[in-house]
């Protein structure tokens, strides 16, 4: 997401801003309203005669990467809506845990949902708040809601921003010259020449209108559990995300992973791109040379946010080749950031293999994901999680490796700048990995009976 008030060829901007953020979702990308369409930032807001027509000092954009709600037109955000109040843009980053009960009950009221996303509950939560101004229906809807989000509004009047009271999902406030941004990740201040202010805090809204920018924090101080994969996999790694920068926490990650998991080799190989800086940390911990025995093909997009498999199989296909020169007779370290599904980590095994590799061994930059994502992340159903079936030599099995290791989830929190774990008191949401899950999942009760509507797409 993206959302800039106060200068001149705001949406122009907007767009610079989602092209940096194109890793967050890959499906579709609007800005304010008009237009909206799928596909990646530069196929739909590259003409000069589109951008001519999103004219304006203020605008939010937001790319899509389905985790509910399917990938049709109709769920392309942000969406937008006209109150009493006037017009307003919404766009989310993250899920709601309560939004399919949230629905039933809105839809007994009488509301007409549009689309099939969880966003549009906070719509329609607004719309029916008896509340006079914007801030106190958006404090009130929020009051409902359960779940990860940080969301972007735009009024007539003003930009706001939001994070939930444990601050799941990123969200960032820059400036540009006489304006103020809102983003989820750093990049995309560093695209258009802005400089970082800071995080918006955990249960922050942030209001940016003629008069500056003011912030409240309506909601009760709760824990901090910010997603701890977005520093292992899912933010661009030269972002700064609550503090931390991204590049080096994930070469932290691959230090700690040579310390607890060293194995006689000749050879450390990232599998590209995101596992480069937990290789490099790696190498540089064993001392073992670093070099790029894959190539990856960077015209082609990230297979893990990939909404189909078959295309997610393709995707593997397309985007990796072997370096031989470099592996030929070598005993190989392969370096990733996580295994999910095991397609893609499988495949790769294969390619390294068929390359004139000697051994292959693989170290993994993250805890073995054994639960679902329900915040945000698409790993919504278990039975797709190699680690929910297998042990660690299972999955060494199945992916046809010499010998497999994961990072701890101590080394993990380590790598962040903490002592360890505490059971008592995470410093992160860490539920993909151990199924501690610090919001309610209200919505996975009755899930037989989930059907949101005759025309619902499968998420």
């Amino acid at each position: 997401m993206f959302g800039i008030y106060g200068t001149a060829d705001a949406a122009a901007h907007t767009a610079l801003g989602l092209h940096a953020l194109q890793h967050r979702g890959q499906e579709a990308s609007g800005i304010v309203h008009n237009p909206r369409a799928a596909g990646l930032v530069g196929d739909i807001f590259g003409a000069p005669s589109v951008m001519a027509k999103l004219e304006g000092y203020s605008a939010i954009g937001h790319n899509r990467y389905a985790t509910t709600g399917g990938s049709s037109d109709r769920n392309i955000q942000p969406i937008f809506a006209d109150f009493d109040f006037g017009g307003l843009a919404l766009a989310h980053n993250g899920n709601l845990t309560n939004a399919y009960l949230l629905r039933k009950e809105l839809v007994r009221m009488g509301c007409l949902f549009q689309s099939t996303t969880d966003t549009e509950v906070i719509n329609h939560l607004i719309a029916r708040s008896n509340y006079s101004t914007v801030v106190d229906r958006l404090i009130d809807g929020l009051g409902r809601v359960k779940g990860a989000y940080s969301l972007l509004l735009l009024t007539n009047e003003a930009l706001l921003g939001v994070r939930d009271p444990m601050g799941v999902r990123p969200l960032v406030i820059g400036r540009f010259e006489d304006a103020w941004i809102l983003t989820s990740e750093s990049c995309a201040l560093d695209i258009i020449g802005a400089r970082f202010v800071r995080d918006v805090e955990p249960g922050e809204i942030v209001i940016v209108d003629g008069n500056g920018l003011r912030s409240i924090k309506p909601f009760a101080k709760q824990p901090r559990r910010f997603c701890v994969f977005e520093h292992i996999y899912f933010a661009r790694p030269d972002s700064r995300v609550e503090g931390v920068g991204v590049y080096d926490a994930r070469k932290r990650i691959g230090m700690e992973l040579a310390k607890e998991s060293p194995v006689d080799a000749d050879v450390v190989v990232p599998v590209p791109d995101s596992g480069v800086p937990a290789a490099i940390g790696y190498a540089s911990q064993s001392g073992l040379p670093f070099e790029l025995g894959i190539i990856r093909n960077h015209y082609v997009g990230r297979t893990f946010i990939e909404p189909v498999d078959t295309i997610r199989h393709l995707g593997v296909r397309l985007k990796h080749n072997a370096n031989r020169g470099l592996i030929d007779g070598k005993r190989v370290i392969l370096v990733d950031d996580s295994i999910v599904r095991g397609t893609t980590s499988m495949k790769i095994v294969e390619m390294v293999r068929q390359a004139g590799a000697r051994e292959v061994h693989m170290r993994i930059a993250a805890p073995p994901t054994t639960n679902p994502c329900f915040y945000g992340i698409d790993t919504p159903e278990r039975d797709k999680l190699l680690a929910s079936h297998y042990d660690v030599a299972g999955m060494a099995k199945f992916i046809k490796v010499d010998s497999l290791a994961f990072v701890s989830i101590d080394g993990l929190y380590r790598a962040m700048g903490k002592p360890g774990r505490d059971p008592d008191q995470p410093a992160f949401c860490d539920a993909c990995f151990t199924g501690d899950y610090p919001i309610s999942l209200d919505d996975q009760l009755g899930v037989e009976d989930r059907q949101l509507s005759l025309l619902v797409e499968s998420a």
